[in-house]
């Protein structure tokens, strides 16, 4: 407030009020341009931000690229030592495709292989959501960038170059593991069977002794029939004396005593005293004859082989197999062949062909047993083997070579194996045209007794039989329970070699004609 009657500065006043507001200007233009430069600074530091981010981004997404490569090339050496561990076991599973506990066994392991892979898969596929979790978060932090933008890119990414790739993968390696077994086992099959060439045996002859004339029958059937009474109780064989000039047939089931019937009736002739107590003596002479020559063959086997360390008593028996024959098939040669097979399929996938070997020559042993013994001749031979000290793996291969008890080792289906090859192969096995076809014709007759039956036809040298049956009488499931009903029957009446394949044919024909 100014005083009454005091002087009044005027220019002064207005200097000072012209210099507050030119101060008020300047500060108002100074603030106004600080706003501006403050606004650009934040914008260029939003810049450099997102770039920075952006930087960032595609060096995470490099890095999540090297570490699924190196997670790639870690399952593909993975899945290389599967590969060649699954080749080695494939090798001696399928060494036998007909043995349903080595099927068993390899399905299994395809099981664990794959079970193996998909956990991989699964630990690989959880490695990577980590990863895209963790550029997420570190992309949401640093430029405020869309959460869902970047989980999309980064999971159709990972699903295309990871994913997809490694199920292709799996899919071509298991697909080219299964043709090279299957080239492999078909390679050393035909090598194994090649090597081997054994002369094919022909429809054998009945046990018949000659005699150097008609009166020598006389003399063989004695006074009342005692001499040939007294020949059949020490032999135990049947002797037919028919209209057959100068000729004897000597009948039995045993080998053995057919063939000692026979040296001894020989001898006898040779001889001329043809009286009891002759008879018993020169039978007496032809068992130990025989003995000697049945323990020879079984000692020439083993020789032939190169095996070491069997019993006398099993070299004994088993020369016994020289006397016995499987449709016309020789067993002891059949044996002594089981056993180069087995050594030589050993070789082939990496075995001890010295145990395939063992195991391959005695497993039908059991064939050359008394008579009183009772179970199969896998189990007699398998017992009697193991009695003189031979190895778990050699008795359960012979227990085992019918399937009657569960293989316990891949011997045990090298031995199925080889004793299928040596029975089926081309020449192997024959029998006489008689017995050929009353085969055939009790195979028809079999599948003609069921209702229903039409038509049986026996095609494939009796290895196959098709049956036509009325379509108005029997339905679809009806059938398929005959072919069951006709195995089970053919499997219980019928003596055949291999298999039988049954067709049920069930055909219903509508035929009309215009005119």
């Amino acid at each position: 407030m100014i005083a009454e009657g005091s002087h009044i500065d005027w220019p002064l006043l207005i200097a000072l009020l012209l210099g507050m507001g030119l101060g008020f200007f300047v500060v108002w233009a100074v603030t106004r341009n600080t706003r501006r430069l403050a606004h650009e600074n934040a914008s260029e530091l939003i810049e450099v931000a997102r770039r920075e981010a952006a930087v960032a981004a595609e060096e995470i997404k490099q890095k999540a690229a090297e570490e699924i490569r190196r997670k790639h090339a870690e399952l593909s050496k993975e899945f290389a030592r599967y590969e060649i561990d699954s080749e080695v076991r494939l090798r001696e599973i399928r060494a036998h495709e007909e043995s349903l506990a080595l099927l068993d066994y390899q399905v299994e392991q395809r099981h664990e292989r794959v079970n193996r892979e998909n956990a991989a898969v699964r630990q690989a596929r959880d490695a990577v959501r980590a990863l895209a979790k963790s550029v997420r978060k570190r992309l949401e932090g640093v430029s405020q960038m869309d959460a869902d933008e970047i989980r999309l890119a980064l999971r159709e990414e990972v699903i295309l170059e990871c994913q997809d790739e490694l199920r292709a993968l799996r899919r071509e390696t298991l697909e080219k593991s299964e043709s090279e077994m299957e080239r492999e086992a078909q390679r050393t099959l035909i090598a194994t069977m090649q090597r081997l060439a054994i002369r094919p045996r022909n429809d054998l002859t009945a046990t018949i002794v000659q005699l150097p004339s008609e009166e020598m029958k006389g003399r063989i059937i004695g006074r009342e029939g005692r001499n040939i009474k007294a020949f059949e109780a020490a032999t135990g064989v049947t002797v037919l004396i028919d209209e057959s000039p100068q000729t004897v047939l000597i009948s039995s089931f045993d080998p053995v005593r057919r063939e000692v019937a026979r040296n001894a009736l020989e001898a006898l002739v040779v001889d001329g005293r043809i009286h009891p107590a002759t008879i018993e003596e020169f039978v007496k002479r032809a068992q130990d004859e025989v003995g000697v020559i049945a323990t020879q063959a079984g000692e020439d086997a083993v020789t032939k082989l190169n095996i070491n360390g069997l019993h006398p008593e099993i070299i004994a028996l088993l020369g016994r197999l020289k006397y016995r024959f499987s449709y016309n098939q020789n067993v002891l040669d059949h044996s002594v062949e089981t056993a180069f097979l087995a050594s030589m399929i050993a070789s082939e996938v990496g075995l001890d062909p010295n145990i395939a070997k063992r195991a391959g020559l005695l497993h039908d042993i059991g064939k050359a047993a008394s008579a009183e013994l009772e179970g199969s001749h896998a189990h007699i031979g398998a017992e009697f083997i193991k009695r003189y000290g031979e190895t778990p793996i050699v008795v359960n291969a012979v227990a085992a070579h019918h399937e009657e008890v569960k293989p316990e080792t891949v011997y045990a289906g090298l031995v199925i194996l080889a004793d299928t090859i040596s029975a089926v192969r081309p020449g192997a096995r024959a029998e006489s045209i008689t017995g050929y076809v009353q085969r055939l014709e009790k195979l028809e007759q079999l599948a003609t007794s069921i209702e229903g039956v039409q038509q049986a036809f026996a095609i494939q040298a009796g290895r196959e039989i098709r049956v036509v049956v009325a379509p108005q009488m029997v339905t679809d499931d009806r059938a398929r329970e005959i072919a069951k009903e006709l195995r089970q029957r053919v499997e219980a009446e019928l003596e055949y070699p291999s298999s039988i394949k049954i067709t049920v044919i069930r055909e219903q024909r509508f035929t009309e004609t215009a005119t």
